[in-house]
């Protein structure tokens, strides 16, 4: 593998880091709310950015490639309304997948078709990702700016579970 690939592979397991720690602000910010739905999403969202970096750093590990940890930044994003997060959180998904299609592109130049293979299925994952952050944004404004509909709501993503992603750690 590249040099280039290996630095951008170790770039995305500290950015994936910091994507759980955006989304664990976010979590507190809803449960300072009152609204635990919303917060336990974004505490599912944590968790599976986590382990998204605990993959790339297996895969590059599988390698035989130096992972080097970075500190992670403090989350930047004030939020002031109950819509704010969920539009921060599509903007830094669309964000993901631009780092993801870019270490995806430099593998195709490169002809690393096992780096390719790994990213597969990030990129899927982003597709969903971007679509249920849209998702949300959509049905907040749909429905969430009426009590009821925001209690609703609210109780829909209080019935979310955590499930490990599907590649194996």
């Amino acid at each position: 593998m590249n040099s280039k690939i290996a630095n951008l592979l170790n770039e995305q397991i500290n950015k994936e880091f910091y994507s759980a720690y955006l989304y664990l602000d976010m979590a507190n910010y809803y449960g300072e709310q009152h609204l635990d739905g919303y917060a336990n999403y974004y505490m599912i969202q944590a968790q599976e950015e986590r382990d998204h970096a605990l993959l790339f750093m297996k895969y590059m590990q599988n390698n035989g490639l130096k992972v080097t940890l970075e500190a992670i930044g403090k989350p930047d994003k004030t939020f002031d309304s109950i819509l704010s997060p969920l539009e921060i959180a599509a903007e830094h998904e669309r964000y993901v997948t631009a780092l993801i299609n870019a270490i995806y592109r430099e593998a195709h130049v490169d002809g690393d078709y096992r780096t390719m293979k790994f990213l597969d299925w990030f990129v899927d994952e982003q597709m969903e990702e971007e679509e249920s952050a849209d998702k949300m944004i959509a049905q907040y404004k749909l429905f969430g700016q009426d009590p009821r509909g925001l209690y609703l709501l609210n109780q829909e993503y209080a019935g979310r579970v955590y499930t490990a992603p599907s590649l194996v750690l």
